[in-house]
């Protein structure tokens, strides 16, 4: 059976159920009333209410409440679990060796317990991140401007790793840090931190800021530190959808 759905099932049953799809390594979820605790690195109490208790195919642990992303509780991957009755009360407690913690549901009503087996082996594809932007220019480099060269990512300073290093037509050195969304002064100061860093340098050093915009007070600023503003959305097509040209990033040749 890969998948199996039951409503309101007793201590007992409830209890094999839990037991049938942790040993089939199964996709488990309860809608459970419970209570909740962790001894480990630290010690939490959570009382009594209606939750989601989750254990995953590779030993995950999750307590999810009605409110909010992130779960209330958690263990990683490879939890040990046990289960067991203790006075008509279904007890789920995940146990960790290093570091050694302890985490335990009593279930005092399963409302909804379901798991099924399934198979996924995709990994998630991203796209629109700095890290995408840095590429795309890194491999397209006529982005920024006409004999632009790229010479090295992640360059690393005293003041940080900077996005791109590279030259342009005229052998001047041209330091670019990126941002996906709208930048504000603090990236303006960050790249003239980078660019202080390179004072002695025999030619003349340019900074840009590239990103989809940048705010006002971060123009003004630019100006004041004599800086540059390349307008560049993110790439946001996944690697089986880009299709589009270059003109399509740059905005304002």
């Amino acid at each position: 059976m890969k998948f199996r759905v039951e409503k309101n099932l007793k201590s007992e049953d409830l209890l094999n159920f839990i037991d049938e799809a942790l040993k089939k390594r199964a996709f488990l979820i309860l809608n459970a009333c419970c209570r909740v605790e962790y001894k480990g690195r630290a010690v939490s109490r959570l009382g009594l209410g209606e939750r989601t208790v989750i254990i995953k195919s590779d030993g995950s642990f999750l307590i999810h409440q009605n409110v909010n992303l992130e779960p209330v509780n958690w263990q990683p991957p490879k939890t040990k679990f046990k289960v067991e009755l203790d006075n008509d009360k279904v007890i789920i407690t995940g146990s960790r060796q290093k570091p050694k913690e302890k985490l335990e549901v009593k279930i005092y009503t399963a409302y909804v317990s379901s798991y099924h087996i399934g198979t996924d082996t995709k990994s998630l594809e991203l796209a629109g991140y700095e890290q995408d932007m840095v590429d795309l220019v890194y491999k397209n480099p006529e982005i920024i401007e006409n004999g632009f060269r790229a010479t090295s990512t992640e360059y690393s300073t005293s003041n940080g790793f900077i996005d791109i290093l590279g030259k342009d037509k005229n052998g001047n050195l041209m330091i670019l840090e990126f941002k996906s969304r709208r930048a504000g002064v603090n990236a303006v100061k960050q790249l003239k931190r980078y660019i202080d860093n390179f004072l002695d340098h025999k030619k003349q050093v340019r900074g840009l800021l590239v990103a989809p915009s940048v705010t006002d007070e971060a123009l003004e600023l630019l100006e004041k530190y004599e800086l540059e503003f390349k307008e560049l959305e993110p790439p946001r097509e996944l690697e089986k959808d880009k299709s589009l040209t270059l003109d399509f990033f740059s905005r304002n040749e």
